[in-house]
């Protein structure tokens, strides 16, 4: 009789966590549309008016790709000095490259990852480094040629004894600040195969037994993205914030979610998590142009006519309202290039901002 009464407990105890774990998905559907309605309805209201807490202490870092900017055909090297000396940034995001790294499996090649790192630890800058299959810049997945045969599982298995030889190289570097686990992992974007179930968690498990004295960075899309998994995964989470974008449906948007839009988004996930201390930050603010085809294959006068010093102003305006306290910018490689092109402005204001 106690057996099957204990069993009876135990079965209702099973349905009743159920049926909450039900409730709870469905007032976060709930919850995520309301926010994504809200966005529609913004598209089409501009909010101009920002307020701005001009005595919050605000940290400003950038995101460097050297690919990125040989793409621009600038020298990488003299664009990465020229930020850290002249720039002169609070924090900087790098990436580890898989494609770059292990072009041969088993075979390491960190020659350009080194030097960032050793020109960052010559001037103590504080450094936020990326690992990952996806990590900045397009095509967002970064994978080296001979994985492309292997199976999913084989796949994660490669990329992990990768991610275990980029933690162990630099680990001991003082500078690293953070590690970033993937790049918006759960956003369908980019040129990215299949992964392997609870991929991330994996990865981020992974790093946390190699190095336990550093914090992990997640990330997810600020308009697109739930937020919510990637909120949980790790230890600091990033957002992105564009307000500019092209999209193959609805071609050139212009997003008028206002500043607060990130506010109450951030509010929700931590009230849903439960989690009111863990740090939110902007990992990706968009400070150049995202048009139909590579800005770069364009005039100077049209990228500009798309995102102009006005724009880079009020987008800095904007991200203050937004009212958080770390912001990595996305552009810097596109400012030197203007910077080497007879165009200053956006480098110069932007060396204005990191010594405020």
């Amino acid at each position: 009789m106690a057996e099957n009464f204990g069993g009876l407990i135990n079965f209702c105890r099973h349905i009743f966590i159920s049926a909450m774990k039900l409730f709870l998905k469905i007032i976060f559907g709930f919850l995520i549309f309301a926010i994504l309605l809200l966005a529609i309805v913004f598209y089409f209201l501009e909010v101009k008016d920002f307020h701005v807490d001009s005595n919050r202490h605000i940290i400003w870092g950038v995101t460097f790709s050297p690919e990125f900017s040989q793409t621009l055909n600038v020298d990488w090297q003299k664009t990465f000095e020229a930020i850290l000396d002249d720039l002169r940034p609070n924090k900087i995001r790098i990436a580890a490259y898989w494609d770059n790294i292990e072009k041969t499996k088993g075979q390491f090649d960190f020659f350009e990852l080194d030097w960032q790192m050793n020109e960052l630890q010559k001037r103590g800058v504080k450094t936020v480094l990326a690992i990952g299959m996806k990590v900045p810049r397009w095509p967002e997945c970064h994978i080296p040629d001979w994985v492309a045969q292997l199976s999913v599982d084989e796949r994660e298995k490669a990329l992990q004894e990768y991610m275990t030889e980029v933690v162990k190289r630099y680990k001991n570097y003082q500078i690293i600040d953070t590690w970033q686990v993937e790049n918006e992992p759960f956003l369908a974007f980019g040129a990215c195969p299949a992964r392997g179930d609870n991929f991330l968690s994996n990865e981020v498990s992974l790093v946390k037994t190699l190095d336990s004295t550093r914090p992990i960075l997640t990330i997810d899309s600020g308009e697109l993205g739930s937020w919510y998994k990637s909120v949980k995964s790790g230890d600091i989470f990033g957002t992105t914030m564009y307000r500019r974008v092209y999209n193959r449906i609805f071609g050139q948007i212009n997003y008028h979610l206002p500043p607060n839009f990130f506010i109450l988004k951030e509010k929700i996930v931590r009230f849903l998590l439960g989690d009111y201390n863990k740090k939110f930050i902007v990992a990706e603010l968009a400070v150049e142009p995202w048009l139909k085809q590579p800005f770069y294959e364009l005039s100077i006068a049209q990228q500009l006519k798309a995102f102009d010093l006005a724009y880079f102003k009020d987008t800095i305006q904007y991200a203050k309202a937004a009212g958080f306290d770390e912001y990595y910018l996305w552009g810097v490689e596109w400012w030197y290039y203007l910077k080497m092109n007879g165009h200053p402005e956006i480098w110069n204001e932007a060396k204005k901002l990191f010594s405020e």
